[in-house]
């Protein structure tokens, strides 16, 4: 593309403050790439997040401060389809879950 007198390089796509923009509207690999990222830092804080010293409250704050944003930054440049928004849906329930859902000796006891 040239305007005036420079010329532009047309691209597939391009990493822009974090976030990987396409010539296309989808965002499959950037959602893919955000739970990946989230996944590494729940792994980071696991320990913190199973101590059964901190209350509740304060776990979902670090699941909160820490783990959603990494997942979210920049999705409000995101278009999703259903399938993309449930893929974020069941990764927030699979770690909600891990965290607050059912104890083993509860289900099996």
């Amino acid at each position: 593309m040239k305007t005036d007198n420079s010329s532009f390089q047309r691209t597939q796509g391009f990493k822009y403050l974090g976030t990987t923009l396409k010539d296309q509207n989808s965002f499959q690999e950037e959602i893919k790439n955000r739970l990946k990222s989230g996944n590494v830092w729940y792994n980071t804080v696991q320990n913190r997040l199973s101590s059964s010293l901190l209350y509740k409250n304060l776990k979902i704050k670090i699941y909160g401060n820490i783990i959603l944003p990494v997942v979210l930054f920049g999705c409000e440049t995101w278009s999703l389809t259903l399938t993309e928004e449930r893929w974020l849906r069941v990764s927030e329930n699979r770690v909600l879950k891990r965290k607050f859902g059912p104890k083993r000796d509860e289900v099996t006891g």
